[in-house]
């Protein structure tokens, strides 16, 4: 594996070369272009959900119901600047657009690892609202992997990654038994995290591996629980021109967490499955 100090000194030397004057202006027209695409990206996630919340309302949302999530910095919405809670606090604010048809807990933390999950998730406040929820969301795994990141960053191997993906396999278990030991009636949702690494390690192909590999290990244990089912999240910020991440590069910003909310409000709606006219 290429060393990645290797590669930021090699960008940092990039981003130094002074721009001509030709290259300033088409960057100033890309800006313009990027600009005009994030507003119609915007508008028309918006329309997306509240029409696709229009039609399954009656079907889905018959009664009060309660929402808990739990997890990491995703749940907790860090990098959203409207300071909204993220594609937690966006579902809700779509949901009960017109009615108060559904109460959202949020319980994320930043930083949480699987580990401190199953921790928090003995808090008796955190634990009465799980008893309680007809739907649990939860991200969690993404910082099993920074961990893995930072304690061996000067010497990067794969290898270190597949022995903390094991370790990831039977905290999930725990977390899913957990649950359904605690609420035999919700259902229960894992969101899966994207690689927020593409953008700027593109050469580091075991990267994209390495989350390939966890988020695939995600979803095949969801399989083994009938209540619980899988949200891929990969792929939802690459191939385009806007930004959907936000200053720091990792969390996801305002735009980015809208197309998380319509991602999970599609397999809500369509009851742990893709929307069927996609498929």
């Amino acid at each position: 594996m290429k060393q990645i100090k290797e590669i930021q000194t090699e960008k940092k030397a990039e981003n130094m070369e002074e721009p001509s004057t030709e290259e300033n202006e088409d960057n100033e027209e890309i800006e313009e272009e990027n600009e005009e695409e994030t507003v119609s990206a915007d508008n028309s996630l918006k329309d997306y959900l509240t029409d696709k919340f229009n039609k399954a309302m009656k079907r889905i949302f018959k009664n009060d119901i309660k929402i808990t999530a739990i997890g990491d910095s995703l749940t907790q919405g860090v990098g959203d600047e409207e300071d909204n809670g993220g594609y937690v606090g966006i579902l809700e604010d779509t949901i009960n657009k017109d009615n108060d048809l559904v109460e959202i807990d949020n319980f994320g933390k930043r930083g949480n690892r699987t580990d401190q999950l199953i921790d928090r998730m003995e808090e008796p406040e955190i634990q009465e609202s799980l008893e309680e929820a007809d739907i649990i969301l939860i991200t969690i795994g993404a910082n099993d992997i920074m961990q893995i990141f930072k304690e061996n960053f000067t010497d990067l191997d794969i290898n270190q990654f597949e022995t903390g993906q094991n370790n990831y396999e039977n905290k999930l278990h725990e977390i899913f038994s957990d649950l359904e030991s605690m609420n035999s009636r919700a259902d229960i949702y894992l969101v899966g995290f994207y690689n927020p690494f593409s953008e700027h390690f593109p050469d580091i192909e075991e990267l994209e591996i390495i989350i390939e590999n966890w988020n695939e290990l995600g979803e095949d244990i969801t399989d083994e629980y009938d209540q619980v089912s899988y949200i891929p999240t990969d792929g939802l910020f690459e191939n385009t021109s806007t930004k959907f991440l936000s200053d720091d590069n990792f969390h996801p910003n305002h735009m980015g967490y809208e197309r998380m909310a319509k991602q999970v409000l599609e397999y809500i709606v369509n009851e742990g499955e893709p929307d069927e006219e996609k498929a």
